[in-house]
C-alpha cells in the first residue's frame, strides 16, 4: 500500500522564482535550496530555478554543495553555514563558495564575508581586511518578516560596510525583504528560499504576495471503525467519542512529518474538511468522519486549499518547521514531480 504521495507542482515554482525577479527588479536571484530545498527536493528545485533565471544556488553545508555540483557543475554555489577545516579541501575540489566569519581564512576558494549586523549568530562584528579570494559580503536579518525597523537598522549597518567594500558582491535581503522592504534592493543579489515554494514568509496567506504553493501531500484512509460513546481511539485515550462516531485511519504519523502537537488541525477527506483527533502516533492518525466512508478514500494533508501554514499555526511553528519535516524517502513516501 503506498502509505503517502508528496506532490512538487513545478509550474508553480516557475510561477514564483519569476515573480521574485520581478520584485528585485534588476537584482541577481540565488536560490536557497538547503535541507533538500526546504523538503521539497534540491536537484529538481535547483533546476527550474536556474531555468528561469536563479544565477545561483545557496546551501547549508559542504555536503549539500558537493551533492548538487554533479548536476549542476558550472553553477555558483554558495555554503552560508560554517565549514570545518577538515572539509576545506573538499569545498575546493568542488569549486564551493564559502561563508566566513573570521581569520584565518581558507585559501584557494572564494569566499564570502558575513558581517553580524543585529541576527547575533554567525557573523563577525567588525570586518578584518578583507583577503585576496573574497568574493562576496552578506549578512542576515533577524526581523524582515516582522519588524522592518530593525531591519532597517540592520540595512543602514551593512550599507556602510558595502560602501567600504565596493568590490564585492554584498547580499543582504532574504524572501521578506524582497517581497515587502523596496529598500534593501539595489545590492548585487538577494537570497530566496521560503517564497521559491509559494511559502509565506509573514505566516500568511500566500497569494498576499503573489505566491502560489509548491507542495501537496495526500495519503488515503487505511481503515474505518465505529467508536460507540465512551470509547476512545490512540494512545492516552485523548479522544473519547461523545456520541457513536466514525473514525478514519490514515497510515502516516509524526515519523513521516505529521507532527503530534497537529491533533486538531483538519485535513481533506473525501474533499471534505475533517478534524485530527486523538494522539498522532509514529505512523498513523486518525480523523473524526460525519458518515462510514470506504477504505482508500482520499485524504489531503497539505494541497486543495489546505495550507502550511494553517498546519503551522495550529503547531504553534512557521511552515518552514513543516516542510522540512517531512519524510519524502521511498521507504515512507513517493516523491512525484509535475510540471505545467
Amino acid at each position: 500500500m503506498l502509505r503517502s504521495e508528496i506532490t512538487i507542482d513545478l509550474g508553480a515554482l516557475r510561477h514564483n522564482v519569476r515573480r521574485l525577479l520581478d520584485a528585485l527588479a534588476g537584482s541577481r536571484l540565488w536560490a536557497v535550496v538547503k535541507a533538500d530545498a526546504y523538503g521539497h527536493g534540491a536537484v529538481e528545485v535547483a533546476r527550474v530555478a536556474l531555468e528561469e533565471g536563479a544565477s545561483a544556488l545557496c546551501v547549508a553545508t559542504v555536503g549539500e554543495g558537493v551533492g548538487l555540483r554533479s548536476a549542476f557543475p558550472d553553477t555558483r554555489i554558495i555554503v552560508m553555514g560554517p565549514t570545518r577545516d577538515a572539509e576545506i579541501d573538499e569545498a575546493r575540489d568542488a569549486h564551493l563558495e564559502l561563508a566566513v566569519s573570521e581569520p584565518p581564512f581558507p585559501e584557494g576558494v572564494p569566499l564570502h564575508l558575513k558581517l553580524d549586523t543585529g541576527m547575533g549568530r554567525f557573523g563577525a562584528r567588525r570586518l578584518s581586511e578583507p583577503p585576496p579570494n573574497a568574493v562576496g559580503l552578506m549578512t542576515h536579518l533577524a526581523t524582515a518578516d516582522m519588524d522592518p525597523a530593525f531591519a532597517e537598522a540592520q540595512l543602514e549597518r551593512f550599507r556602510a560596510a558595502a560602501a567600504a567594500l565596493p568590490g564585492l558582491d554584498a547580499h543582504i535581503a532574504n524572501s521578506a525583504a524582497t517581497l515587502r522592504l523596496r529598500a534593501f534592493g539595489g545590492f548585487a543579489a538577494a537570497r530566496c528560499g521560503v517564497a521559491l515554494f509559494g511559502l509565506s514568509p509573514f505566516q500568511e496567506l500566500p497569494s498576499s504576495d503573489g505566491l502560489e504553493p509548491v507542495l501537496s501531500w495526500r495519503s488515503s484512509l487505511a481503515q474505518v471503525k465505529p467508536r460507540e460513546v465512551g470509547e476512545s481511539t490512540g494512545y492516552g485515550r485523548r479522544f473519547v467519542a461523545k456520541r457513536p462516531t466514525w473514525i478514519g485511519l490514515v497510515p502516516i504519523g509524526y515519523a513521516d512529518g505529521f507532527r503530534r502537537d497537529l491533533t486538531g488541525t483538519e485535513v481533506l477527506v473525501a474533499g471534505e474538511r475533517r478534524r485530527v483527533v486523538g494522539t498522532v502516533s509514529m505512523d498513523s492518525l486518525a480523523v473524526e468522519l460525519a458518515e462510514e466512508l470506504p477504505p482508500g478514500s482520499p485524504v489531503t494533508i497539505i494541497g486543495d486549499g489546505l495550507l502550511v501554514e494553517s498546519h503551522a499555526a495550529r503547531a504553534g511553528t512557521i511552515n518552514y518547521e513543516i516542510t522540512t519535516g517531512i519524510r519524502s524517502s521511498p521507504e515512507r513516501a513517493r516523491r512525484v514531480f509535475v510540471d505545467g
